[in-house]
């Protein structure tokens, strides 16, 4: 349920080229592969199912036809990876394993898909001639600095397992176009990081154990539970509805220069506490009742995240084009009828 006109901000440039998204089953890759379809491109889910889902992969079929094309397995498979990526115009690298607490648990399987996952996806792309990769990365790799908003240029301060494979990607991503692209190497493959913050939106999945905040929140207010919140709720993020991000992938993608593995913030550039999302989405859900109940904080969680836009303002021409307050509603609402559509 996009809420954007995705043609009005990219014409006809995705039509006709070939495009590939890695965990294309998933939250984010899913709403990236529409936007793609409704443009006109030919996209390959490439996903392995472990966060993914098979509907997704359904409905996405059902809108390209056969200019949707599947194929199941993992990036860890660096062979059948290299098979997928031939070809391609444009890689958008969103497979991940995406949990803080998650990464705390199972380091080494993080790596595993995270790090090594990633060096597979580059040089599937560098092998099959493509222009360029987009790549998911993240804003915990700001860790717990103080300073606000969060700038580009700042030192990287992972504070988790999940936070050191994304810095460690962001690395590779800048070392594989400096290596082996227009930015100073030998070919013409080109790269960018774009570190999201916070995205949320329909079909983010809240039945995982380590599910994202709103997710989390909308099941529990649905169910006619108390909010959990780690800590005291005071901690504040730069919640980004899912669009945003879909709009920046597809910016970079467009871009004339050579982008050259440079790091660029996704976000909305407004910070709100977890006491206020969850004070919202009561509200939202006519539930102001279900107050929230607070726990212990949790290992390697930062306090605060805000984004500086301004690079990507400059460098991408990015402005947030769905702003927080009309994508929770949206989210909320999506929530409600899946709930609805569940229990029918």
């Amino acid at each position: 349920m996009a809420l954007t006109d995705w043609t009005a901000h990219h014409g006809d440039f995705f039509a006709d080229t070939s495009c590939v998204v890695t965990g294309g089953a998933g939250f984010i890759g899913f709403h990236l592969c529409e936007a793609l379809l409704s443009l006109g491109g030919s996209v390959t889910v490439l996903d392995d199912l472990s966060r993914g889902s098979a509907e997704n992969v359904e409905a996405l079929r059902a809108r390209g036809g056969d200019r949707l094309a599947f194929s199941e397995h993992s990036i860890v498979d660096g062979a059948r990876t290299r098979d997928t990526l031939a070809g391609a115009d444009f890689v958008f690298h969103q497979a991940a394993w995406g949990s803080v607490p998650g990464s705390v648990d199972d380091p080494a399987g993080y790596h595993a898909v995270n790090t090594t996952g990633t060096m597979n996806v580059l040089e599937a792309a560098r092998d099959g001639g493509v222009k360029r990769v987009m790549f998911a990365a993240s804003s915990s790799a700001y860790g717990d600095t103080e300073v606000l908003p969060k700038v580009e240029t700042m030192p990287v301060l992972p504070r988790s397992p999940y936070a050191a494979n994304k810095v460690a990607c962001e690395a590779m991503v800048r070392a594989w176009a400096c290596s082996y692209g227009r930015a100073g190497g030998r070919g013409d493959l080109d790269t960018v990081s774009l570190r999201y913050f916070n995205i949320f939106g329909p079909r983010q999945n809240a039945n995982s154990a380590y599910a994202a905040v709103i997710a989390a929140f909308a099941k529990a207010l649905l169910n006619g539970e108390r909010p959990k919140i780690h800590g005291d709720g005071t901690q504040s993020r730069d919640f980004t509805f899912v669009d945003n991000a879909v709009h920046a992938n597809l910016l970079a993608a467009r871009s004339d220069g050579t982008l050259g593995g440079a790091v660029f913030n996704v976000a909305c550039g407004e910070a709100v506490t977890i006491n206020e999302l969850a004070e919202r989405m009561a509200s939202l859900l006519g539930r102001p009742d279900l107050t929230p109940e607070h726990g212990l904080d949790r290992a390697g969680d930062v306090k605060h995240s805000l984004a500086d836009l301004d690079a990507a303002r400059a460098a991408l021409g990015y402005e947030p084009v769905v702003d927080f307050e009309a994508g929770l509603a949206a989210t909320v609402a999506w929530y409600r009828e899946s709930l609805a559509a569940a229990t029918a």
